[in-house]
């Protein structure tokens, strides 16, 4: 009788133990989450970069033999003194910066980003239009939004050639060609698959991270800020966060990630999200914008709403 006693008091006792145990690691995962969140910002500082960075001028590494016309022999030749770079954030609702951005020589807009509806925030006017593979299809259906203005923009098309290359057997390059033939005041460009290495090479040199060991996709602003680097003596962009911004406390207020959305997903959320992701192929925005910040002097950038 005593023998059952005692061991039933050795049970419960390595009941507490385990119990305590799962208790014990479970608190020490909570705090490491929430300490990895708060800490996140400064983890991911533009003097966090300890490789030694290989500057290229991005002004000699422009060339118009990267941009392969769709139709016709057409060059990519547009060379402007001011540009105003309009992103896709939700930061450019409220700011009333369309006649600013309308006065300005060249502006440059990303994927199928609308003027309609938000023109007093955004403007009207497109000169270049810079659209990812994946932004085809939303760009065509709209042609009226996209396709029917006047001051006859170019529209650069970027991705992989198995994509939108030349040789492509899919359906995505024969449908910029008839969109292309169709609208004939204005002229289509892919990237070119020896140019879309360059850009490739050029994150690796500016981060000193590979992009495709580090599984990350080059963002459309990327293919953007260097085109627009390329074609312009002073860029003004309107949106773009800093690199710190989504990791400062207390939280940013909730953003859409695109102004055009109002229900779609929150930026910093996008942002965070992508820059931690290990599984799969993620955007590395705020990488990405670390290299902004630091071409800012270097090319004569400005950021605004907000300032950086």
């Amino acid at each position: 009788m005593t023998l059952r006693i005692v061991d039933k008091q050795w049970q419960q006792g390595q009941r507490m133990v385990i119990y305590g145990t799962v208790f014990l690691v479970m608190t020490l995962l909570i705090l490491y989450s929430s300490n990895s969140s708060a800490d996140f910002s400064s983890s991911f500082k533009v003097s966090e970069f300890h490789h030694k960075v290989r500057n290229t001028n991005l002004k000699k590494w422009a060339g118009k033999e990267g941009y392969l016309p769709v139709y016709g022999n057409k060059s990519m030749s547009l060379r402007c003194h001011h540009c105003a770079l309009v992103t896709s954030s939700s930061h450019v609702l409220g700011t009333r910066a369309g006649d600013e951005i309308d006065r300005t020589e060249c502006v440059i807009r990303m994927n199928d980003a609308p003027t309609s509806g938000y023109a007093s925030d955004v403007g009207n006017r497109t000169s270049v239009r810079v659209v990812a593979h994946s932004s085809v299809f939303r760009v065509v259906r709209k042609p009226a939004e996209f396709l029917n203005h006047s001051e006859s923009p170019a529209i650069i098309f970027w991705g992989p050639s198995s994509k939108i290359g030349r040789d492509a057997k899919g359906t995505l390059y024969r449908l910029i060609q008839r969109v292309s033939m169709t609208y004939r005041n204005m002229t289509f460009f892919v990237i070119s698959p020896n140019k879309m290495q360059k850009f490739d090479t050029l994150f690796q040199k500016e981060t000193g991270r590979d992009r495709k060991k580090s599984q990350s996709w080059l963002s459309t602003g990327w293919f953007t800020m260097v085109i627009a680097i390329e074609m312009c003596d002073n860029i003004k962009v309107y949106g773009m966060v800093p690199p710190n911004h989504c990791g400062r406390h207390p939280q940013p207020k909730r953003m859409p990630y695109h102004y055009y959305k109002p229900r779609g997903p929150d930026e910093c959320v996008t942002y965070l999200q992508n820059e931690r992701g290990r599984r799969g192929s993620h955007h590395r925005f705020i990488t990405e914008k670390q290299v902004f910040a630091r071409w800012a002097k270097q090319y004569n950038i400005s950021y605004t709403h907000p300032s950086w």
